[in-house]
């Protein structure tokens, strides 16, 4: 084979690993404004600023929103005097670290029965003692849209 062509070839693949590298380290904010630019270019300056700081404003669009804060996980809809509402809803999740100690019955790792002791976050079966992280969901968020612009908004847990 040919050395030139061999080192081409390691070359191109360096610069595929380094590119995919620096598009790893973007943030969510960098790549929706990267994969939307007509969206970010319609905005004003000021609204730019507090998109790339991931805040918003009342009167900002719906692109201006998902620009700083991504695609909601619920969108709930009415009106309100004949006007069109649009609710959208963040949700985040939070561990809650518990040890456990429990007993359980029906088949497990060891035939049919029932019993108490440590069996491993493995058994769903028949319980057990230790630590565990269960993730619990909550509101993070929620933006109120009257047409097209924002009236109203919450962060924190709700």
């Amino acid at each position: 084979m040919n050395s030139p062509f061999l080192c081409r070839i390691v070359q191109s693949l360096a610069c595929m690993v380094l590119a995919i590298g620096l598009v790893s380290c973007a943030s969510s904010i960098e790549r929706r404004i990267a994969a939307n630019p007509d969206l970010y270019s319609k905005l004003t300056d000021s609204d730019k600023v507090l998109i790339n700081q991931g805040r918003i404003r009342e009167g900002l669009t719906k692109e201006g929103v998902f620009l700083a804060w991504g695609r909601p996980d619920q969108v709930a809809g009415g009106s309100q005097k004949g006007v069109k509402l649009e609710k959208w809803t963040y949700v985040g999740t939070q561990p809650v670290y518990t040890d456990t100690f429990g007993s359980g019955f029906g088949v497990g790792r060891y035939g049919y029965g029932r019993g108490f002791g440590y069996c491993g976050p493995w058994d769903p079966y028949w319980g057990g003692y230790g630590p565990m992280v269960t993730y619990v969901p909550y509101k993070a968020a929620s933006v109120t849209f009257r047409g097209n612009r924002v009236t109203e908004y919450l962060t924190g847990p709700q």
